[in-house]
């Protein structure tokens, strides 16, 4: 169809240029490990990665959905490019220190709050709505892959090569991107926001208020919020739940990460091929329950049956490719004029929320063990998945919208 070859030449140009962005932040997170061994290092490095999310989503939206979206993917990936280039010139010379790297972690989050929202608000533009399931299949099985690729060949490569060299791969793969993104047509949508003077407050006010007019959006992002919080936490506490409960140590953790990579794998296989259900919603909310039970299995587990717990990390990642199907149900549902700030505006909500998490989970960790948080964040997954798919107004969510832009239609 005629929709595949654009679409693809951009997804593959994208799929590469990630491998090389996952490369060179694994590059980057060994490095201070290797020269610091500071977990406050490592802690403040994960910390500046969320600032863009919390700070310059609402931004990034509204003016995603004033400027030209294609523009918007090449100077992010551009600007990004720039930034790994500096950092081969910097260690190329010897100059290389701690707050250097923090300085082009933070330049790298930015472009991807620009980028990534940019890229979904495209995708509902570029692809049929009955295929966006498939796709988002498909990207879950591309992030899951580089779950599993980006970890063991970014090592081999700091092993062999001088790190101005492997930071080098992350400007190959930039370019193949950018070269993809020049050589197709990204449509764009019919503008109805404002032209004048930048106006975030307003723009972000308009953008809640639309919101709240879709059926079941608040009580979605409500649900997502409360998962978001117990779920954050459980995967920075792995790898003290391998050690501490199942007495594993980097070998054992380094199973469990592969065991949750080649379950997204597996999941968006599955889903790429099958699409999900009729409603996007069911298959997603679904994944949400799956994941639940999945975390309250590993936190049930004995810890002499580590095997229990790859496979209760497989499920996870498995049904973490359903659930991201909610994508596909926001680009169906949401105007392709609003998919910019509503995109952000939510993205921006949940990474809030995960500093208040970690916060939470360690002394709930430490006071009730470790094992509490994952068997009480399932139980709230599962919970959360369940009352979705009674919610009337959650469940018929595409089907209510589409009625509404109908009777809007026949209006106007």
């Amino acid at each position: 169809m005629t929709w595949k070859r654009p679409f693809f030449t951009l997804w593959i140009g994208q799929a590469i240029s990630l491998l090389g962005s996952q490369l060179v932040q694994f590059a980057l997170v060994w490095w201070l490990t290797r020269t610091t061994g500071s977990a406050t290092v490592l802690a403040t490095a994960s910390l500046i990665a969320l600032l863009p999310n919390v700070f310059l989503s609402p931004i990034a939206g509204t003016l995603i959905d004033r400027w030209n979206r294609r523009r918007v993917m090449l100077v992010a990936d551009g600007g990004i490019a720039l930034a790994t280039l500096g950092l081969i010139g910097i260690f190329a010379a010897g100059e290389a220190r701690p707050w250097i790297i923090y300085v082009a972690m933070l330049i790298r989050a930015t472009g991807g709050v620009f980028h990534h929202p940019a890229m979904n608000a495209s995708t509902s533009l570029m692809v049929p709505a009955e295929e966006l399931g498939r796709v988002q299949g498909m990207n879950a099985t591309l992030n899951g892959s580089m779950t599993i690729i980006a970890p063991p060949l970014g090592a081999l490569l700091i092993e062999a090569l001088p790190m101005q060299t492997v930071l080098a791969v992350d400007i190959i793969t930039a370019a193949l991107g950018i070269g993809a993104l020049l050589m197709v047509h990204v449509p764009q949508p019919v503008r109805t926001t404002p032209t004048g003077a930048l106006n975030v407050r307003r723009e972000v006010g308009e953008a809640l208020r639309y919101m709240q007019g879709l059926p079941g959006m608040f009580i979605l992002l409500g649900m997502a919020l409360a998962i978001n919080f117990v779920l954050f936490p459980a995967g920075s506490l792995l790898p003290l739940l391998v050690r501490n409960v199942f007495g594993g140590g980097a070998q054992e953790f380094g199973w469990i990460e592969s065991a949750s990579g080649i379950g997204i794998v597996a999941g968006g296989i599955v889903l790429s091929v099958w699409g999900g259900f009729r409603r996007k919603i069911v298959t997603s909310q679904i994944g949400v329950i799956g994941i639940g039970v999945a975390h309250v299995a590993l936190g049930v587990a004995p810890g002499t049956l580590f095997v229990l717990a790859l496979g209760a990390v497989f499920m996870a990642g498995f049904m973490m490719a359903f659930n991201g199907v909610i994508y596909a149900v926001l680009q169906t549902t949401v105007a392709p004029e609003m998919q910019g700030r509503v995109f952000t505006l939510i993205n921006a909500l949940a990474t809030a929320i995960s500093p208040l998490s970690l916060a939470v989970a360690g002394p709930v960790a430490e006071a009730l063990g470790l094992r509490f948080w994952y068997v009480a964040g399932g139980i709230v997954c599962v919970l959360m998945g369940s009352l979705a798919l009674m919610i009337p107004s959650v469940v018929n969510a595409e089907q209510l919208t589409a009625e509404r832009r109908a009777v809007a239609a026949q209006q106007a």
